[in-house]
């Protein structure tokens, strides 16, 4: 597949404005490039915290035309009301991104519940092992480390399958190298992540703001 890098909390890199396409956003992607089938000019795009779905509303809009509504659980209902009755009679395509799509995400305004309901919904998945390890390679190229195919291997098999732990690996594995002053290998992988609970033995996990 085309390969179009998930904009993470770390200094901006030419690379931002990619996107990785795998089996758990293909069809995502498909959806969102078939616009011209939607029902209507409106789709709620859904996904886990830093899976790139802004990243992707933002793509799919430059080359469409048409216009985002970003964390739209805690946006204005009446704002997303008019933005989908515009979307219609312009017949320039809304993506409207949100953690879960409705029922799940309660919406109080009934025209507008009526309308998410006519919508489409195009859905992110947790990353599967490809885009795991396209992920892992990235971020620890990023950070100048030097991981090898095997540690990379070795967390996939180990780290829970989300966006979420795999950054908050990355970052603790990044931090002990630095502060270690030795060279990033499995041993210290599985005596850091052991300690922080991000393998066996793991600690509560840490709200996503504090990531």
């Amino acid at each position: 597949m085309s390969q179009i890098a998930l904009p993470f909390d770390w200094p901006p890199d030419p690379r931002d404005d990619e996107f990785l396409v795998s089996d758990s956003n293909a069809r995502a992607v498909q959806q969102l490039e078939r616009w011209s089938t939607w029902p209507v000019m409106a789709v709620v795009l859904t996904g886990p915290r830093k899976s790139g779905r802004s990243l992707l509303a933002r793509i799919f809009a430059a080359k469409s035309g048409g216009e985002i509504i970003d964390d739209a659980e805690r946006q204005s209902e009446t704002a997303i009301f008019h933005a989908w009755n515009r979307a219609q009679e312009t017949r320039h395509p809304l993506v409207i991104v949100a953690d879960v799509p409705p029922p799940e995400w309660t919406v109080k305004l009934p025209d507008l519940r009526s309308r998410l309901t006519a919508s489409p919904t195009a859905r992110i998945g947790p990353p599967d092992e490809t885009l795991m390890q396209a992920l892992f390679e990235r971020q620890f190229l990023r950070r100048g480390l030097d991981a090898r195919p095997d540690l990379i291997q070795w967390l996939i098999l180990r780290v829970e399958r989300s966006h979420v732990a795999l950054l908050r690996t990355v970052d603790v594995l990044d931090q002990a190298v630095l502060e270690r002053h030795k060279r990033l290998s499995i041993p210290l992988a599985r005596a850091t992540l052991a300690e922080v609970g991000l393998i066996a033995g793991r600690a509560p996990e840490l709200p996503i703001e504090n990531l």
